[in-house]
């Protein structure tokens, strides 16, 4: 006698449960956990751009969470302008526009390539716990540790970029780096193939503005790189706010077969 495959159940609110699930045991405020967990899903595209949340009530319920902690949790993912909120109607993911660039190249090798000379101004960097968004993008299991190294990049000594780098500490085997994380990756034979990256238009905030040395609030591109071993596995997940006066992203295009 078979049995009927049992298939997933790969509705919004699933996914999210599926996703807190396997972020047990992490430390930090609930509304955070929730959070992390659907910039999470949002960010992998498994919650695409127009879709609508399900209600407060609904997640209050079956995630057994208070409802202001689910409130708190969304306000921040509006203020990140990732959800947005309609009057009478909910709140939705917010559209973006996805575009893969073509190569895969780092910081410090772009700027080479372009004649420029690079530093960086280490933020914070070492072993730490996984967010409940990390283990999801990096496809880890709860209590796996990542490497994570934030820093400001600067291009003849002008800030560019502001650079939020996590990758599964057991594929990197060190708690520092000193100048090129990829080149890290390479050494440790954990060179990323390929990579999908996410781009939207934001304004910076106060910290990403003072960090850049602007004195004011100024237009930004915020990028989000997921990059992947030849085999499959997710190994980096990295989070860029670049200056929109001072960096461009280039792509080339083909016209597909139906053009």
């Amino acid at each position: 006698m078979t049995t009927a495959p049992v298939e997933e159940d790969t509705t919004p609110l699933a996914r999210l449960l599926l996703g807190l699930g396997r972020a047990d045991g992490t430390t930090g405020p609930r509304y955070a956990h929730l959070g992390s967990a659907m910039r999470g899903l949002i960010e992998l595209g498994e919650w695409r751009g127009g879709m609508a949340l399900p209600p407060e009530r609904v997640i209050t319920e079956a995630t057994g969470l208070s409802r202001a902690t689910v409130r708190r949790a969304i306000d921040t993912l509006v203020a990140e302008g990732l959800i947005t909120r309609q009057q009478g109607a909910g709140n939705f993911v917010s559209r973006a526009i996805d575009q893969p660039l073509s190569v895969l190249v780092g910081f410090t090798e772009d700027m080479r390539l372009r004649g420029a000379a690079t530093r960086s101004v280490v933020l914070r960097q070492g072993v730490e716990e996984a967010s409940p968004s990390h283990i999801l993008k990096l496809g880890l299991s709860p209590g796996e540790k990542v490497f994570r190294l934030d820093r400001v990049r600067l291009a003849n000594e002008e800030p560019l970029a502001i650079e939020r780098a996590v990758v599964p500490a057991a594929s990197l085997g060190r708690e520092t780096v000193d100048v090129s994380l990829y080149a890290a990756m390479r050494a440790a034979g954990v060179m990323p193939a390929r990579a999908l990256q996410r781009i939207h238009a934001a304004i910076s905030n106060d910290e990403e503005s003072r960090l850049l040395g602007q004195g004011e609030t100024i237009p930004i591109l915020r990028v989000e790189r997921r990059s992947f071993l030849a085999n499959g596995r997710p190994i980096e997940v990295t989070t860029s706010s670049y200056r929109g006066d001072r960096y461009d992203f280039v792509a080339e295009l083909t016209l597909g077969a139906g053009g």
